[in-house]
């Protein structure tokens, strides 16, 4: 299925499970303006009504994944700029908070830059993140003289702690693939002429595992930020109990046992 809404700045296709959104505009290098935000939430929202999601990939069109806000857009409102941010940066809160929500795990595919709120915030949104051997981390927020947004103060601690994350919010460093790797913020680095290839495989693998413990465990894992692991014990083990008397559970058990792949429906 491919959906564009009537517009073509955010691209979705959905095949085979696997749901892949595209930022594109190629031109912009994917900056985001208000428009392109507020269809990236209803792209976000269409992968939540679709029950045969199973994996969401997003990526880029064009040599950068994303380079944050649109300044040029930005410039031009003068002093109606402030009034223009509040509805980019809605759509924006809105677009990360439905990607985080959604049952399937999100798989940010990055190459060249990942920039601003719209690009590295993305990126700390995701569940997985695979960059090509070229690819670059930029918050620069405050250059712009604003400051992080997508949630970026708060998962970007998560993944790389305090000092860390202030430090790359605060001084603005470009990290390459391998540095944002070792800091966490990336989960694979692979070339980048193999970047979609080793993507496709991954989306494919996660589409065949059993989607309600896929869907369990990422919302545990994100609920569970901000909690202390004995207040999430308990919301583990009934979530555990509910899943084992899933027709997915008995077949992932059978399947494991009878050295076979798994054939779930998400029931």
């Amino acid at each position: 299925m491919s959906d564009t809404g009537g517009r073509d700045d955010v691209l979705l296709d959905i095949a085979g499970g696997i749901a892949r959104i595209r930022l594109n505009r190629p031109a912009a290098s994917n900056a985001v303006d208000a428009a392109l935000l507020r269809r990236l939430h209803e792209v976000a929202l269409a992968c939540h009504a679709d029950p045969s999601v199973r994996v969401v990939v997003l990526s880029g069109e064009g040599r950068n994944f994303c380079a944050g806000g649109d300044v040029k857009t930005f410039l031009s409102k003068g002093e109606g700029l402030p009034d223009y941010l509040r509805e980019a940066t809605a759509w924006l809160q809105l677009a990360t908070a439905a990607l985080i929500q959604l049952k399937a795990p999100v798989i940010a595919q990055v190459h060249g830059f990942a920039a601003g709120g719209a690009g590295f915030g993305l990126v700390c949104a995701a569940d997985l993140v695979v960059a090509g051997e070229g690819a670059r981390f930029f918050s620069g927020a405050v250059r712009v003289g604003m400051a992080p947004d997508a949630g970026t103060t708060v998962t970007l601690s998560r993944i790389v702690g305090l000092r860390r994350a202030l430090d790359i919010l605060l001084t603005n460093p470009t990290l390459s693939a391998q540095e944002a790797l070792g800091l966490g913020i990336v989960s694979r680095v692979v070339p980048d002429d193999e970047l979609a290839a080793s993507v496709d495989a991954l989306a494919a693998d996660l589409a065949a595992q059993p989607p309600l413990g896929l869907a369990a465990t990422k919302r545990l894992v994100w609920d569970g930020l901000g909690s202390t692991v004995a207040a999430r014990l308990p919301e583990e083990a009934r979530v555990v109990s509910e899943l084992s008397g899933t027709a997915d559970s008995l077949e992932a058990l059978a399947a494991v046992i009878e050295r076979r792949p798994g054939v779930y429906e998400g029931r």
